[in-house]
């Protein structure tokens, strides 16, 4: 198995430098991040997929959409990949969301939302699932910090954020065979542990 792992393309609370962990809010792409999942769509255009995953979140539906627009892919909803519930900081600056990430670590929940190391964990059950379905080569559009930790995970790093990756790209895709998502799967959990 191959699994393409992309973040969404540019929203425009990206551009506004806010947060977003709930997926009922309407956070739209910009136009040049719906050029960014145009693009997204090239770089995958020869390789046939036989899924496309997103999570519940408005941006990375309308990403993934267009990143296989015109494809016959089968296309699934996996709220586990969705972005951290950060409770009361939703549509916060993200300064303050880092300066309150600093403050409650991996293990506490942000107040009214859950935890870093919770998260984690969601994220590894995903990646461990997906490994398991009878599927060739998956895109999977999700969020930042799940596209992050598996990275750093397979790299072999000892912390989720990095090093080595941090502040990924939006609509690049990051490619892992079945038996490297299985392995950053697994030290996901580790590291959440």
């Amino acid at each position: 198995m191959i699994v393409f792992l992309a973040r969404h393309a540019e929203s425009t609370l990206n551009l506004e430098r806010r947060v977003n962990g709930d997926p009922s809010v309407a956070v739209p792409l910009t136009d040049k991040g719906r050029d960014e999942a145009r693009l997204l769509a090239a770089q995958l255009a020869n390789v046939e997929l036989d899924l496309c995953v997103h999570t519940r979140f408005p941006r990375t539906k309308e990403t993934a959409e267009l990143a296989v627009a015109g494809r016959g892919v089968p296309v699934q909803v996996e709220p586990r990949l969705d972005d951290i519930n950060i409770g009361d900081l939703d549509g916060s600056p993200i300064e303050q969301y880092r300066e309150v990430k600093r403050e409650v670590g991996r293990k506490r929940p942000f107040p009214g939302g859950e935890s870093l190391d919770d998260a984690a964990r969601r994220y590894a059950a995903a990646y461990g699932d997906l490994l398991e379905r009878d599927v060739r080569r998956v895109l999977v559009v999700c969020h930042e910090i799940p596209v992050r930790y598996a990275l750093n995970a397979a790299a072999g790093s000892d912390a989720l954020d990095g090093p080595p990756f941090h502040d990924l790209p939006n609509a690049i895709p990051f490619a892992f065979d079945g038996a490297a998502l299985a392995r950053a799967a697994e030290r996901i959990e580790q590291l959440a542990e």
